[in-house]
This record gives C-alpha cells, structure tokens and sequence, in this order.
C-alpha cells in the first residue's frame, strides 16, 4: 500500500512539475530573421539571446525561433516587427530602401576594420542620437555590422574595377549597387538566401558578401575566386522589438530587455561576425579557391577615384534632402578612430 502511494506520489509530483514548466512563460516572444538554422547568427547570437532573456526572466519569457525567413521575407522583417507579426527580428537596414539612408552611411568604403569595430560605430551613432530618429517604429535593441564585404565570383579575380565591367553582382542593398556601378558592374538585388540559386543558374556572376556570407549561405560552393579591396564596404543590422509587445511586459520584464540590449549585445555580434568571417575564409582556403587582396585596399590608385566618388554621390544626394549625412559621415570617421 505504501508502495503504491509512494509511486503515486512520484507521478502526481512529475506531472506538476511537467504542467508548472509548460506553463511557465508568461509572454511568448515571435523572433524572425533570414539565416538558416544551423548558421552560426542563429546558434550563436539569436538563440543566445533568447536563451539569455529566458533564464533571466526566470522563465517567465519565452523566445521562439523563426529563422530561415518562416515568418516574413528578407526584406519585410522590419516591417514585421512594425506590424506585430513578429515581436523580435533580426533586419537588414538596407533591405527597406530609403527608410535608413544614415544609418547606412557605416556601409561606404573605408570606414571599417572588421565587424566589431563596425558594429561598434553603428551602436554610438544610435547612441549619440545620429541615426536613431530613423527608428521611431520600433524599439532597437541593438545595431551591428558584419566585416569587410568582399567579390566572390565563378572564376575570374577583379584586380582593377576594369575587371567588374558586364559582371552581374548580387548587391545586398542601394549603396553597394552604386559602389559596383561605378566601377562598371551590373548590380542586381537579392538577399543573400536567394544568391545560391541565382548563381547556380548563372544569373549572376558573382555575389557582394563577407566570408561569413559565404559560408552561411553555401556560397563557397560555386564561387572559386575571391578578390579583397580592403573596407570595399559593409552592410548594417539590428535586432529591435514590436513597441506594444516590450510595453506589454511588466516592469521588471521590460528590464530584462533592457539590460540585454545596446553596446554589449553589438560587441557579441561584431565578435561572432568576425569568427564567422575567418570560419568562411578557412572554408574556401581548404576547397582550395583563389584569392586576391588588392594591394592598398580602398586606396588603391585604380580603386580610390572610383570609391570616392561613390561616397561623394551618397552624400551629396543625402544633403540634397535636408538629411545631415555630412555629420554624421564625419563622426562616423572619428568614432572609427576610437572603436577597436
């Protein structure tokens, strides 16, 4: 008899507990971005955070994954967390064109080292207050920048801009196609989980990605050569969050947020980007591929008039809308002096 009730007693305490840890989270948080499951933004970064918001929220929080583009395209994850179908996402700032044209001035040539020192520009320029009126839809949380972008083509190595004449490059955003089309490319928009497929079907030439874009999305599988023009440019991102969902939480809950948002959060994103950029390279490496680091990078004489130019347009074309992109270009210049 008293076995039974000891076996009883068991069940009946596995069962609440079962019941208590299902019921645990008292607010379930959608997060949606592009990158695969298995990619290491994902692994990481994302799910580190959730993890993190979970655990510190003593389970009160849940953070569910929607990776791969499940919940919203490429390009409308931002407008997801705007219109709520998302309460998180990871967004590409130069995916929604013209809704951040200063933010995107982190993506001109010759401003970055490598991601974390990127990223640590983007979160000062938020903070200070530069670009953060660009944000008004939704609560960032925080802003980032993946390393030096790079030209991943089939065969063929671009030593001069000369050598881009006719190509057809993926560009990830409207910067970057004014960066190739001044060096005589043919830029095509794309997100990158859509580059696999139109190189496969040579569609394109070649694809504007880091080497961690490379390796997220299998590009080192079809492009052999790969040509380094130093800081040719870089691309911005950031995790932000829906306004009514953050003050549907508590106040302590909205701490949690809180706390794991700003310049911190930047700093795992640039540091993870960056080893996801030598993990990249490594890959190619061993597949055997060629490389070419074009000597003097961004102020290579054959590259240099080309690139400013581009610059100057971007700006120009800023100002010419009452926007103060000289500004923060300027300060963009000396935070990248600053940041390490």
């Amino acid at each position: 008899m008293f076995r039974k009730l000891l076996i009883a007693g068991v069940m009946t305490s596995a069962l609440a507990v079962s019941f208590n840890q299902a019921q645990a989270a008292d607010y379930t948080l959608r997060f949606s971005h592009q990158w695969p499951p298995v990619a290491g933004m994902q692994k990481d970064l994302f799910q580190v955070w959730a993890d993190t918001i979970a655990k510190e929220s003593d389970g009160r929080i849940e953070v569910e994954m929607y990776p791969s583009a499940t919940l919203a395209a490429p390009p409308a994850q931002y407008e997801a967390v705007e219109d709520g179908i998302a309460d998180v996402a990871a967004a590409i700032q130069g995916y929604t064109a013209n809704r951040f044209p200063l933010t995107q001035v982190v993506e001109l040539p010759g401003l970055i080292k490598n991601a974390a020192h990127g990223s640590c520009i983007i979160q000062s320029l938020y903070d200070e207050g530069l670009i953060s009126g660009e944000y008004k839809g939704t609560r960032p949380l925080f802003l980032f920048t993946h390393g030096q972008g790079l030209l991943h083509t089939g065969d063929k190595l671009i030593a001069t801009p000369d050598d881009l004449t006719g190509l057809r490059i993926r560009r990830p955003t409207s910067v970057v196609a004014n960066i190739l089309e001044a060096a005589g490319a043919q830029p095509l928009g794309m997100p990158a989980p859509e580059s696999y497929q139109a190189m496969q079907l040579e569609v394109i030439d070649g694809v504007a990605l880091p080497w961690e874009g490379a390796l997220a999305f299998r590009l080192n599988e079809l492009a052999k050569a790969h040509t380094s023009v130093g800081d040719l440019y870089t691309l911005s991102f950031l995790v932000t969050m829906n306004e009514d969902s953050f003050e549907d939480l508590p106040e302590d809950l909205q701490d949690v947020i809180t706390k794991n948002s700003g310049m911190a959060w930047s700093e795992k994103a640039g540091n993870l980007f960056d080893a996801l950029d030598a993990k990249g390279l490594k890959q190619a490496q061993d597949a055997g591929h060629t490389f070419l680091t074009v000597e003097g990078g961004v102020d290579n004489p054959a590259w240099k008039p080309v690139l400013d130019k581009a610059t100057e347009t971007y700006l120009a074309d800023l100002e010419s809308r009452g926007l103060p992109a000289r500004k923060v270009y300027a300060r963009a210049k000396e935070l990248a002096a600053t940041c390490k």
